[in-house]
């Protein structure tokens, strides 16, 4: 079967005054039709930057520098138009994939929201470029758009504008247009962030609710695990511009076996234990990508760190099919390595 997104060796490099940084490092992820995965890491980890770079959104000193990026079985990367120095045709195709194939959510709906513009207009928008839809038939779907995020009186707060909505129907507005043109794969960049607990939890109430009506992709890039234990069925664990973790949900919380991985749980408070645990926070800084570490990316903050962490990157290790980490601890010199990372 086709996977719907796959991403292979991705690198992606931001040219910069005090150098080349290298935000993502060699990334392989795939995502399969109607799953909701989880991306997790902290800030820096190259996260949004995966995202960015397969919706060709990168700032202009932002490159895709080499790597596959199949969707629905076509190389949607800019790395061979760039070759052939035809950007102005991979422009042309993105635009055609945006909205209508694949959305993105992002964080701070204000910023993505125009402020002078009514949300009808912002919510028509891609139904009249994409489906071609009359003004009529485009202001139906909106109203229909904005009851199924449950947007109360949609027909009246059609023509408001951003500001005369709260943070969290802002919100729900930005899901709504991710899912105007019905895309296979909606990319949600922490969604929840800038909104309080109880929103957040309705916020990711909805996505979990419209993805298993509408049999949609979800991609949630998200620093919180606790978001991602209740709404995804695999997640992948970034660190350093590389994935060190990927499995099923309950592989990677029930059994770790990156040390970061473990870092991040230990420092986060599980509701279903009886006794609250003393939080362990994870020493350290994340490393410098414009001088990335030679061997493993975080070996400057882990304490059961090997001499070989620092000079040579870790093999990959499979515990089962869906789970592996990036990891010497696991090292033997009788076992083979799956891959090199």
């Amino acid at each position: 079967m086709t996977k719907l997104l796959e991403v292979k060796n991705l690198q992606t490099q931001f040219n910069t005054q005090a150098g080349t940084v290298q935000a993502v490092r060699g990334l392989d992820l795939y995502v399969d039709a109607g799953e909701f995965v989880g991306i997790v890491g902290e800030s820096g980890s190259g996260k949004s930057v995966t995202m960015l770079s397969v919706m060709g959104l990168l700032a202009e000193n932002g490159t895709v520098s080499s790597g596959e990026i199949l969707f629905e079985g076509k190389d949607i990367s800019p790395v061979p138009y760039a070759r052939r120095k035809a950007l102005k045709e991979y422009e042309e195709m993105m635009r055609h994939i945006r909205s209508k194939r694949i959305s993105m959510i992002f964080q701070d709906p204000m910023t993505y929201l125009n402020p002078v513009l009514r949300v009808d207009t912002q919510l028509t928008e891609a139904l009249k470029l994409h489906l071609g839809l009359t003004n009529k038939q485009a202001r139906s779907r909106a109203i229909e758009l904005m009851q199924m995020v449950g947007i109360p009186s949609p027909e009246e707060r059609l023509r408001q504008y951003p500001f005369e909505f709260s943070g969290g129907m802002r919100q729900r507005i930005i899901i709504a247009i991710a899912l105007s043109c019905n895309p296979s794969l909606i990319i949600a960049d922490e969604p929840t962030t800038a909104l309080d607990l109880t929103i957040q939890a309705q916020i990711l109430d909805l996505l979990v609710s419209l993805q298993k009506k509408l049999e949609t992709s979800i991609i949630l890039i998200t620093h919180d695990l606790g978001v991602v234990a209740s709404s995804c069925s695999r997640v992948m664990i970034m660190y350093g511009g590389k994935m060190v973790e990927h499995g099923t949900t309950y592989e990677v919380f029930h059994h770790a076996k990156h040390p970061y991985t473990t870092g991040l749980l230990n420092s986060i408070n599980n509701p279903d234990e009886d006794e609250a645990k003393k939080l362990v926070p994870i020493p350290g800084s994340p490393p410098d990508l414009l001088k990335p570490p030679a061997g493993c990316p975080f070996v400057d903050r882990c304490k059961k760190a090997l001499r070989i962490c620092k000079t040579t990157p870790p093999p990959r290790f499979n515990f089962s099919p869906s789970h592996f980490a990036d990891c010497w601890l696991y090292y033997q010199p009788e076992q083979t390595a799956v891959k090199e990372a």
